[in-house]
């Protein structure tokens, strides 16, 4: 049995998108799954809408959720060049032997007598499509459209009432009836491949074995197999993989948030955890785990555990999953992670003053209150911000009794080396004292903070240091008895 070859083969229209980010994602694991390869190819030709920064942007999008592939963009391979616009003679090779064996001709129509076309066979109840109308213009009606300088296309000629038949390794067996295709354009005017015609050339030529792509192509299969049939090539095995939907079952789209795979990153998703999160969007292992690392996913990975019905976006989930990440982060690599993003904050400068060991220390107590990396810029205002008091937390700081406790921890807060210093001696204040501990560490999270709920406390107050917990503390005696 020959190597199994799949690819991933992006339109640089556009950032690399959630559905474009799954194929690939599925593609690579495939290929990993059988020790296979993996082709990247760009297919460029939408002249208008194609751009070198969407291509950068798409390989950058790859690389950070982890995918690599054995040939094409950036890595070449034997059958170089890997964008389409670049392989412009090979696809005219091939459209010549479809119009020297009589199954292509040159099109000499009209954009208005197309859709002239299209209205009157709408009209009459039938499906759009072209009916042939230069199919049987002799040589020298040809000779005389070109003399007029128009430039044709070259379209294929679909065979008659045929019945084309596609074993879909999803979908299971899909028929397609030719007769309601009209002959379809293979060659643009501007001597451009359609994506139909080139995408077979290119499959077949780079030895593509397995076709997985998103449902939506599924429609655009009939066509490849006419090419595949009219030019004796093999045909190789496809999968359809379900659609994407957002929460409300309807296609993904920005209304759903952010659809390109850039601005996840941008947002502060780690790329395992995309990683993980798109793998479970229309497939499942066979057990129930949930978080699995990038080889788990390979080990278990097989194409017969595609799922046919459409995955959900679940915002909630990824965020689950994302959260579930960061805590699993060394400790150190956490506070590199999210540093980028303090940087650009309104705490940027702040942040830069701090010393390593509180900074450090910060990072690690406000770890569980991280949804995403970029959480952190409102988790660090507990810090920097002003104080500001919450309803609850007035109510707390309010009670009987409070006023002399904070008076007392304002007269007698400790230097101190750590934040266990710091709760030992809240824990021998409370005995002195003999008041209850819920009497003097709410009041004192609501005094220095302005909240009830918080990060550990003991924590807090070492980050800020005797000199900034006693300012705090006297600014609330203050906002308590003016």
């Amino acid at each position: 049995m020959s190597k199994i070859k799949v690819r991933f083969a992006p339109s640089p229209t556009g950032p690399l998108h959630i559905g474009g980010a799954r194929s690939a994602l599925f593609n690579y694991l495939y290929a990993l799954s059988v020790e296979g390869d993996l082709v990247l190819r760009m297919e460029d030709t939408d002249l208008d809408r194609s751009k070198a920064e969407y291509e950068q942007e798409i390989i950058e999008s790859l690389h950070w959720l982890g995918i690599e592939w054995n040939e094409g963009i950036e890595v070449g391979g034997p059958q170089e060049p890997y964008r389409q616009t670049e392989r412009k003679s090979i696809y005219q090779e091939y459209a010549q032997q479809l119009l020297d064996s009589g199954q292509a001709y040159y099109c000499f129509c009209t954009e208005e007598e197309l859709e002239q076309e299209r209205q009157e066979l709408i009209a009459r109840g039938e499906t759009p499509r072209y009916l042939g109308r230069c199919r049987h213009l002799s040589p020298d009606q040809r000779e005389e459209k070109m003399a007029q300088g128009i430039k044709p296309t070259i379209r294929f000629e679909v065979p008659a009432h045929k019945i084309y038949l596609v074993d879909d390794i999803v979908r299971g067996r899909v028929s397609f009836d030719s007769s309601i295709i009209g002959d379809f354009i293979i060659i643009k005017s501007d001597g451009l491949p359609t994506y139909n015609f080139a995408v077979v050339i290119d499959d077949v030529l780079m030895g593509i074995t397995h076709v997985i792509r998103a449902e939506e192509h599924l429609s655009n299969t009939p066509r490849q197999l006419m090419i595949y049939d009219a030019l004796n090539f093999k045909t190789p095995a496809f999968a359809h993989i379900s659609l994407i939907l957002g929460s409300d079952r309807q296609k993904m789209s920005k209304r759903h948030g952010a659809t390109s795979l850039i601005q996840y990153r941008e947002m502060g998703y780690l790329p395992e955890a995309m990683f993980n999160f798109l793998a479970l969007m229309g497939w499942s292992p066979e057990g129930e785990e949930q978080l699995l690392s990038p080889s788990e996913i390979a080990r278990a990975f097989s194409l017969d555990r595609l799922a046919k019905s459409p995955a959900v976006f679940d915002m909630d989930k990824l965020n689950w999953i994302n959260q579930q990440y960061i805590k699993k982060l060394d400790s150190e690599e956490l506070a590199l992670k999210v540093r980028p993003f303090l940087d650009r904050s309104p705490y940027g400068e702040a942040i830069k003053e701090m010393d390593k060991d509180r900074y450090q220390l910060l990072i690690e107590t406000l770890r569980d209150h991280l949804v995403s990396l970029s959480d952190i810029c409102r988790e660090v205002g507990v810090v920097f911000d002003e104080l500001e008091y919450e309803e609850e937390a007035l109510q707390v700081l309010k009670q009987e009794g409070t006023a002399r406790i904070l008076q007392i921890l304002a007269d007698n807060f400790p230097d101190s080396d750590s934040p266990e210093d710091i709760k030992q001696y809240l824990k021998a204040m409370i005995k002195q004292n003999q008041v209850k501990a819920k009497n003097v560490f709410m009041p004192l999270r609501c005094a220095v903070s302005g909240k009830v709920h918080g990060p550990d406390l003991p924590s807090l107050l070492y980050i800020w240091g005797k000199e900034e917990t006693v300012k705090r503390i006297k600014q609330t005696l203050q906002h308590l008895n003016p």
